[in-house]
């Protein structure tokens, strides 16, 4: 991979892991809600799981998932009713990181088992794969795409939970959380609807 490449690589990778979606505005709601230690796991399911489905996909499924147009609209249509579920669960229930009752925080477990349901995932996976990944090398290019994307994975969502953490300041009424959440939930049902409409 030349130079250009990789660099073309990373403004995706930017571009893709530090604008707001679904993990992004899970993990600042998490980090409000529970603050950073207790968000870890769910932080670094999102960090690792990503980039080992994008090797995955570069790797195995990425010609399958581009030929199959009934498997790309299932995993988009059925990625987008989870996403619509869960912002619902954080507006009516204070939220995935809700201080009371008995919400938890994500686990990596289920964190990283999102992203094989979450639309925006597959897309930049897709988009990823089919624009990095080269025939002759896809071991070592498939690799590479996953470690760039885990370095800027790990940075991203920690920025988000910090972020998410440091408006918890300003949350310290139930009204204002119930409002953040709400906020919270809406972004998570417009970044859905952008992704159905492309």
């Amino acid at each position: 991979m030349t130079v250009e490449i990789f660099l073309a690589l990373m403004a995706l990778a930017v571009a893709t892991l530090f604008t707001p979606g679904p993990n992004n505005m899970m993990l600042a709601t998490s980090g409000a809600n529970f603050g950073f230690r207790r968000t870890v796991p769910h932080l670094l399911g999102v960090a690792l799981g990503f980039p080992l489905m994008l090797l995955i996909v570069g790797l195995v499924l990425g010609e399958l998932f581009q030929t199959s147009n009934l498997l790309r609209e299932t995993l988009r249509y059925g990625g987008a009713v989870l996403l619509l579920w869960i912002a619902w669960k954080i507006a009516i229930s204070g939220g995935i990181g809700s201080k009371m009752g008995t919400a938890a925080p994500m686990r990596f477990v289920a964190a990283a088992g999102f992203q094989w349901i979450n639309p925006k995932a597959w897309s930049m996976a897709v988009a990823a794969t089919s624009q990095f990944i080269v025939p002759d090398n896809p071991l070592g290019t498939a690799s590479l795409v996953a470690a760039t994307f885990l370095t800027l994975g790990i940075l991203s969502a920690a920025t988000w939970t910090f972020a998410g953490q440091a408006i918890a300041r300003w949350l310290t009424t139930a009204r204002r959380l119930q409002i953040f959440n709400y906020l919270m939930a809406g972004l998570i049902v417009i970044s859905t609807i952008q992704l159905l409409l492309h």
